[in-house]
C-alpha cells in the first residue's frame, strides 16, 4: 500500500485515498488539510461531466424524435426501436436532471439541436428535409410519454 505523501502527490498516487481523506477533512471541517487546488479541479470536472451527460442524452432524444417524425422511408421498419431509444434516454436523463441542469439545457437547446441535426442528416444521407430550428420544446423533449404528431408512448395511460 502506498503511504500517504503530501496532499499534492497523494492525488496522483492514490485518487481513491485522496478522495476519502478529502471527504473526511471536509466532514471534520479541517480545512487546513485540504488540497484546495485539486479539490477545485475535481469540482469543476464534476460539473462538466454532469453537463456533458445531460447534453448527450438530450442529443440522442432529439435525434430519435427527428427520425421518427421525418424519416418516413424508415419509420415502419424502425419505429418501435426508435421509440424504445427515446424512452430509455428520457429515463436516464430524468435520473440526472436537476433544476440547474434543466436551466443549462434550456440555454443550450439551439446548439444541441444543431448537433443533432447534423447527425441525422448524415444518417439519412441528406435525403430527408429536417427543420433548421428545433421543432420541439424542452418540456416535450423531456416528457416521458410525449411523441410528435400527438402520439404517446403509453396511450392508454393518458
Amino acid at each position: 500500500m502506498l503511504s500517504p505523501g503530501p496532499p499534492d502527490t497523494l492525488y496522483q498516487d492514490d485518487y481513491a485515498l485522496w478522495l476519502e481523506k478529502t471527504i473526511h477533512s471536509l466532514q471534520r471541517r479541517d480545512f487546513g488539510e485540504l488540497d484546495l487546488d485539486q479539490l477545485i479541479e475535481e469540482l469543476e470536472d464534476l460539473g462538466r461531466e454532469q453537463k456533458n451527460a445531460v447534453v448527450s442524452l438530450l442529443d440522442q432524444i432529439i435525434r430519435h424524435l427527428l427520425l421518427l417524425d421525418y424519416w418516413q422511408a424508415e419509420v415502419a421498419r424502425n419505429k418501435i426501436h426508435w421509440q424504445g431509444e427515446v424512452y430509455n434516454f428520457r429515463v436516464q436523463l430524468a435520473d440526472r436532471l436537476t433544476q440547474t441542469l434543466y436551466n443549462y439545457l434550456a440555454l443550450a437547446l439551439d446548439d444541441i439541436y444543431r448537433r443533432s441535426l447534423k447527425a441525422v442528416q448524415i444518417k439519412t444521407d441528406r435525403q430527408v428535409s429536417f427543420p433548421q430550428t428545433c421543432p420541439y420544446t424542452l418540456d416535450q423533449l423531456l416528457d416521458i410519454d410525449w411523441l410528435p404528431e400527438g402520439g404517446a408512448l403509453f396511450p392508454n395511460q393518458r
